[in-house]
């Protein structure tokens, strides 16, 4: 009897055990469809996940889902931002509700690395609006049209982050490491919350000012929630933020999706002084359980009102600071007499009549006193300020007081008497007598080092006056990156930028020795082993908030392969943008000049650049070495040697490594060889063997002139000539950034100059052309087309004495009308009927022309010209006389 119940258990189990791992794949397809399609239904926004995971083990009795690897991704206007990426969200449903498949009760949610991007734009919209409008909008929702049911007992975020960026109001809030757990029956229309929450970092900003950084936090918390009302009442709260302790209650409710009403106060229950100190993040984090404190203080605030996209609740902070001292104990100095008083209000919710008062703030640091006070009024309409600043400190006794982080090393003298009161507006208006500014900054022999920059940061001296109009900085010297400089000028709204973080507007001129931009962009190598990945930085983030002119002189820069020497132009930093205007220098032995701009508006990872570069007289090997750019437009620029004049436009984009992106390139330019030599060009000498014909071996080059353009990873070269001793040639086509070669050079050359092998080819091509029933002979002046193709390292060449001549205006005329495509739209036709009518004329009498020419007989009409010559000058010349005043056409 026991053997068969024991079998019977025993198949039980392992029936059990079978149907676990069974079921979950049975309804993966079920769940998976109803999962995207309700999330389908519901979103507008690109959604996706990698996977659902099913388990019946995991939440056994209930079935568990997990959708890992969820995003989603934000439409217009929010376009590619994420809103929200989770590494895993894992549910426990009631089986029995998924095998009906009417609804599936959800009994617990655990969020596994969720990632919160919340941003509501300078327009006021919101990336979270993301839920398709209710088409039925004069009845209640239809909650029985959704295949999912609530019956939750509890939920768990881990390893939160979230981010939360107000442009509109100019504030943000980021909170790094956050774990929350919730405990409540949600099937109650009336039930209690029991949550707890810590945070790893909060950092809270209203304007420039940092209110939060790095703060620690956790919150417990019981919330009678009242779902009939959506309201959310704090019983019982307590947060901490770093060692401060706050108590907090009131209530929260939601009115509607976009308004929110609320009513919660907060106090400090503790009177120490060191509660407070810890909220400041340098002091908090180097042994702070060690330090030594005395002194009162106080802390509350309160937010009551309304929150909807066109009101404010009001709010009030209240913070003030008694006797305050703190001395770390293995640190021969303390901080004293610490006295702060200071209160935010705002009676009713409208921005504009907050008011920041802080009447009176102290410290001494080796008894050296620091004062400050400060009263700000109508911060929206027309800021009020007024404010004052006095005191002297050495930096270098720092450290005597407090704990610098390990290889920090500072020192210098800052000594400052400043005060200012007025409206902003009197700035702005330039009424300057109405806005009272005095004083001055004077900081002398300053020395920062640390991790970030161990070469450290000199200030030998920076002087600033205030005055009503402007601060003057009288002068700036100092040491950075192993570059020397020197600056002077003035910044016309230092307080709006401080305050309101309006652009910082001014103008300085900067002098400087010499800059290394491997080392200031931090491209140079750390290691030996190091990648390209370590040691390349993110590029150059051009901030928002400036508005800078500056005017520079430099008297050697360094950048990559590049040296530059007396280097002067403008820079404007505006708009995310820095413009460059006729910033000159000399390089690779001639002079250059850079006009365009340099964006990171529309992207941080790929900037957009618009350049115009002129070179003149500058060294072909060096500026083919140095730019990646020219390697890839002119790669025969390896094979030649000499001085050349050129002139580039482009547009395109940057990479990470801030190399342009060679697909992004699109423009056009001009190159003049003033004097080179073509060597050990693959082409011409297997050409020069194949005729014999030295004079294509090594030949020189002088005044030839081309125009170019590019785009799509081509480069179309408008056919141009060129002259050896008594050979002449007209070439033209493109290349590929690839490499690739597709050319067509036209040759015309004495039949003395050919070799017996040369002279072998050319009777092989008449003969061709004899077999298509052209009887010809050979004469003095032989004329030949040359087919460039396949690499600039492995090149391919194909000769024809007569068939390709037809082809070879057909193959000049695409390469002219695609060179010019973009920029003379309007003078196609005018084109089209110049290159016909080249073509025709050449065409018409060639079959004779042909025959005279190779046979030696005279032409009875006098005129000398080879009649392919003639068609490949008609060519260049219909090409030449339509596409000139484009190109800015000079004579060659």
């Amino acid at each position: 009897m026991l053997k068969k119940i024991l079998k019977i258990v025993g198949i039980f189990l392992l029936v059990l055990v079978i149907a676990a791992i069974a079921i979950p794949y049975f309804f993966k397809g079920k769940i998976m469809s109803i999962v995207k399609t309700e999330l389908n239904k519901q979103l507008v926004a690109d959604v996706d996940f990698k996977d659902v995971d099913i388990s019946l083990i995991r939440h056994f009795p209930r079935l568990a889902v997990a959708l890992e690897d969820l995003s989603v991704v934000n439409r217009a206007p929010f376009a590619g931002d994420t809103l929200f990426a989770v590494k895993k969200i894992d549910l426990a449903l009631n089986l029995m509700s998924v095998i009906k498949g009417d609804k599936m009760d959800i009994y617990n949610v655990d969020i596994v690395a969720p990632r919160i991007h919340a941003i509501i734009n300078k327009q006021g919209l919101v990336n979270w609006d993301i839920t398709k409008p209710d088409t039925a909008q004069t009845t209640p929702a239809d909650t029985a049209t959704t295949k999912f049911a609530l019956n939750l007992q509890q939920y768990s975020i881990e390893d939160a982050t979230i981010r939360y960026d107000d442009e509109q109001g100019d504030m943000g809030m980021l909170i790094e490491g956050l774990n929350h757990q919730g405990k409540g029956d949600f099937t109650q229309d009336l039930f209690t919350l029991q949550t707890t929450t810590q945070a790893e970092g909060v950092t809270f900003r209203y304007g420039l000012i940092p209110y939060l950084l790095r703060t620690k936090t956790t919150m417990d918390a019981d919330i009678q929630v009242d779902n009939k009302t959506s309201t959310y009442t704090f019983q019982k709260g307590k947060a901490t933020l770093n060692n401060l302790e706050l108590a907090f209650q009131g209530f929260f409710k939601l009115i509607d999706d976009s308004t929110y009403g609320m009513d919660l106060t907060m106090k400090a229950p503790s009177t120490q002084f060191k509660d407070i100190l810890s909220l400041v993040p340098a002091i908090f984090m180097q042994d702070f359980d060690k330090i030594k404190t005395s002194g009162t203080a106080a802390f509350d605030g309160y937010v009551k009102g309304t929150y909807s996209a066109t009101q404010m609740p009001a709010f009030g902070l209240n913070l003030a600071v008694k006797d305050g001292f703190f001395q770390y104990p293995d640190l021969p100095k303390p901080v004293k007499n610490i006295q702060v008083k200071m209160s935010v209000n705002n009676p009713d919710g409208v921005p504009d009549h907050t008011i920041v008062d802080i009447p009176a703030a102290h410290v001494e640091m080796d008894n050296t006193p620091l004062d400050m006070r400060l009263l700000v009024k109508t911060p929206i309409s027309d800021m009020y300020v007024d404010g004052a600043a006095k005191g002297k400190l050495d930096l270098s006794k720092v450290s005597q007081f407090v704990k610098l982080e390990a290889g920090t090393a500072l020192s210098g003298i800052v000594d400052a008497d400043v005060s200012a009161k007025g409206n902003m507006s009197a700035i702005e208006k330039q009424a300057y007598d109405k806005f009272y500014a005095a004083g001055s900054i004077l900081i002398s022999d300053l020395l920062y080092r640390s991790k970030d920059y161990p070469d450290g940061v000199k200030v030998n001296t920076l002087a600033m006056q205030f005055n009503p109009k402007n601060v003057t900085v009288s002068k700036f010297d100092g040491q950075y990156m192993g570059t020397n400089f020197q600056a002077n000028g003035e910044v016309n709204n230092m307080l709006a930028y401080m305050l309101k973080n309006q652009p910082l507007d001014g103008k300085l001129a900067v002098k400087a020795d010499q800059v290394d931009l491997d080392k200031w962009m931090g491209t140079t190598e750390t290691t030996a082993a190091a990648t390209p990945a370590d040691t390349a930085s993110a590029p150059f983030a051009v901030p928002a908030n400036l508005n800078l002119a500056l005017q520079a002189q430099v008297d050697k820069v360094h950048y990559d392969k590049l040296d530059m020497s007396n280097l002067s132009g403008n820079l404007l930093l505006k708009d995310e943008t820095v413009s460059m205007q006729q910033i000159k220098a000399n390089a690779l032995q001639g002079n250059m000049e850079v006009n365009g701009s340099y964006s990171t508006k529309n992207s941080k990872t790929n900037p957009d650049i618009n350049m115009a570069y002129s070179v003149q007289n500058v060294d072909v090997q060096q500026t083919f070495n140095a730019f990646n750019t020219v390697q890839a437009l002119m790669p025969v620029a390896k094979f030649l040697n000499g001085k050349i004049n050129s002139h580039l436009e482009l547009t395109g984009k940057l990479g990470q490594d801030m190399m342009p992106l060679l697909s992004s390139l699109t423009g056009d330019g001009n190159l003049l060889v003033l004097e080179g030599a073509l060597q050990k060009f693959g082409p011409i000498d297997q050409l020069a063997s194949t005729l014999n014909v030295s004079q294509l071996k090594n030949f020189s080059l002088r005044d030839i002139k081309t125009y170019f353009a590019f785009e799509n990873g081509r480069v179309k070269v408008n056919p141009f000539k060129v002259n050896v001793s008594n050979i002449s040639m007209l070439v033209g086509g493109s290349h590929g950034f690839d490499q690739s070669l597709d050319y067509t050079l036209q040759m015309t050359l004495p039949r003395s100059v050919i070799g017996k092998q040369g002279d072998a080819l050319v009777t092989s091509l008449a003969s061709q052309a004899s077999a298509k029933g052209i009887p010809v002979n050979i004469s003095d002046s032989i004329h030949l087309n040359v087919l460039l193709g396949g690499n600039i390292m492995k090149p391919t060449y194909k000769t024809d004495l007569q068939e390709t001549t037809s082809g070879t205006l057909n193959n000049l005329k695409d390469q002219a009308t695609t060179l010019v495509k973009n920029k003379v739209d309007t003078v196609k036709t005018a084109l089209k009927d110049s290159l016909n009518a080249a073509k025709n004329n050449a065409v018409a009498g060639l079959k004779d022309q042909i025959t005279k020419q190779i046979t030696g007989q005279k032409d009875t009409t006098g005129n000398k010209a080879q009649p392919v010559q003639n068609a490949g000058k008609q060519a260049e010349q219909a090409v030449k006389s339509t596409i000139g005043n484009i190109f800015k056409k000079k004579s060659n």
